[in-house]
């Protein structure tokens, strides 16, 4: 990498981006509707992402249940993660 190319962005970073955009949004609309649409953008590019390792629509869709089981998985220990993370700040984090 030469001085001038930017260096990669970390997980944290590239997570903390989307945070700071759902916040963006949140200011105009209600928290509801910003958590949807995260939701179905992170599901849509989750599928666009698992998609791109199958060279034909038949064995995506062999693989359906693998795919939907993997990220579900994935999913239930990030939030039980970030909802003891946010537990253990809760004064912190809802002080007005």
């Amino acid at each position: 990498m030469s001085e001038n190319e930017p260096a990669e962005k970390t997980f944290q970073q590239r997570a903390d981006e989307f945070i700071a955009l759902a916040n963006q949004q949140n200011a105009e609309t209600e928290v509801e509707n910003v958590n949807s649409a995260l939701l179905f953008s992170a599901a849509r590019f989750n599928v666009f992402s698992t998609s791109r390792q199958f060279d034909t629509v038949e064995k995506l869709e062999a693989d359906k249940q693998e795919v939907i089981n993997y990220f579900s998985k994935r999913y239930t220990e990030m939030l039980e993660q970030n909802f003891e993370e946010y537990s253990s700040r809760f004064d912190d984090y809802t002080q007005k």
